[in-house]
């Protein structure tokens, strides 16, 4: 299968897909559950059989005419295939976790819709080409976020909901208009012709807030905790696999591989992201709620992200992307897990859990592994991710930022060892608790496993690093050195 097959397969087969599911759903149950989990798989696969192309250097462009410049351009390059290989397997994983876990709610077909709008949503976003159709997807995961955050449909939901939807469409409606900006200084909006171009600090600052607002950084960060009142397959798909990994992406496609950006921008993008590190880092030492720590934590986390994308650096640039990477597969890992425990003590507040360990021993196992890559501890792929990040921008960045995000990466130990230790190790309260099914238990397993393999790979041979960095810095604009 040629590239730009498979490029249209990876985008057109979850979209259209996902009109279908009400269509299955007319057969039965499991018939709707398994074309939802089979548009997953043919997702990733498409998305994975893009690789050893794009390894070879080869690129795809697919692209169809529309007046004043609005062409629908699909590109795939290293980053965008890059992205949407995790995207496409953490999401797959989720389709099959829900098969069980969402499986005694209402709602059901409509969940499974948007679940794969959302993946195709991110499809068509990473391939974009074109900032007007980059924008229109952007809107789309939008829409389906603020469907599956309102799942349960009580009031409160609705409310977090629509909270979700208000703050980051203030942030779109930001973007837009910054995109027209560029549009009307530089006549197109096609990636490929804006290549290296400097843009307007009024543009560049207006495209930030959605980015900011959509990635959940500080100041527009408290929509994501507030998420939380959705189903746990929902939160891991909000902080793994798609919608906060969108405003990373944007910024590294549009700040690393497009335009070039005054420096001063970036060393506000880098005080902001520590900011808002250690603020959220902050939270999640002192909340109570499971979902809610782990939402402080993607907080913290985008913000160690950013700082690899703004420090100018090839090293720390191609960090941030395996940081990507690293932190969809363990944070995935740790909202599924989140899931298991809040379906089996029917809580969410850490002070009413405790020895868990000993009723879920694999949910505890899989919890620890995925944590231990957060933190950063070796062999884990976390490590070696944070060190090329930190590594990248020791050279580059300022000694206050780097102090602020390192007290970060501390605070980042304590609140997982503390929420670990509430959960598993601490007294038993008599929740008498059992493990999860065998389908939900295998998922967060495999990731917890996937994590730690991710880790060796990196690690060995030792030369796949300077590999890594070399592929992932590829099409950078001159902002990055």
């Amino acid at each position: 299968m040629d590239l730009v097959t498979t490029l249209k397969i990876a985008v057109a087969a979850p979209i259209i897909g996902s009109l279908l599911v009400p269509v299955a759903a007319k057969i039965s149950v499991k018939a709707r559950n398994a074309y939802a989990v089979a548009l997953g798989l043919v997702t990733f696969a498409a998305a994975a059989l893009m690789i050893p192309h794009i390894l070879t250097g080869l690129t795809a462009t697919y692209s169809l005419s529309f007046p004043l410049g609005f062409d629908f351009v699909l590109n795939a390059d290293m980053l965008s295939v890059f992205m949407a290989v995790i995207s496409s397997f953490v999401s797959a994983i989720i389709l099959i976790y829900s098969v069980d876990y969402i499986s005694h709610y209402d709602n059901q077909t409509e969940y499974y819709a948007m679940v794969v709008l959302f993946l195709g949503s991110m499809m068509g976003l990473v391939f974009s080409a074109n900032l007007i159709w980059m924008y229109v997807f952007w809107e789309m995961t939008g829409f389906a976020s603020w469907r599956l955050v309102g799942f349960f449909r009580s009031d409160r939901d609705v409310s977090k909901a629509n909270k979700t939807i208000l703050v980051t469409v203030f942030g779109a409606l930001c973007m837009l208009i910054g995109i027209l900006i560029i549009y009307f200084d530089k006549g197109t909006l096609d990636l490929r012709l804006l290549h290296g171009e400097p843009i307007a600090l009024t543009a560049a600052v207006l495209i930030l807030i959605g980015i900011l607002a959509k990635s959940a950084t500080l100041p527009f960060s408290t929509w994501l905790p507030d998420a939380g009142v959705a189903p746990s397959t929902v939160t891991s798909l909000l902080h793994a696999a798609v919608l906060v990994k969108i405003g990373v992406y944007a910024y590294a496609r549009l700040f690393g591989a497009t335009f070039v950006v005054d420096p001063v921008f970036s060393q506000a993008v880098l005080i902001i992201a520590g900011l808002s590190a250690l603020v959220a880092a902050g939270a999640a030492l002192i909340e109570k709620d499971i979902k809610r720590i782990i939402a402080y934590s993607t907080v913290s986390q985008i913000g160690f992200i950013f700082l690899g994308l703004a420090s100018g650096n090839k090293t720390a640039f191609a960090g941030a992307l395996l940081y990507i990477l690293m932190h969809s597969v363990a944070k995935g890992g740790l909202f599924l897990c989140a899931g298991i425990v809040e379906q089996n003590t029917h809580t969410k507040d850490i002070t009413k859990m405790g020895d868990l360990i000993k009723t879920m021993p694999w949910t505890a196992i899989a919890f620890a592994l995925c944590s231990l890559s957060v933190m950063g501890i070796p062999p884990f792929g976390g490590f070696f991710s944070k060190f090329m990040v930190f590594k990248g921008a020791a050279q580059n960045g300022s000694i206050l930022v780097l102090m602020m995000f390192l007290a970060g990466a501390i605070m980042t130990l304590l609140y997982l060892v503390r929420l670990f230790y509430m959960i598993f190790l601490g007294e038993d309260k008599e929740t008498n608790p059992r493990e999860g099914s065998r389908v939900m238990v295998a998922s967060v397993v495999a990731l917890a496993l996937i994590g730690l393999a991710l880790g060796a790979l990196i690690y060995y041979p030792s030369s796949y690093v300077d590999m890594l960095t070399t592929q992932l810095s590829v099409g950078l604009s001159d902002t990055i050195q």
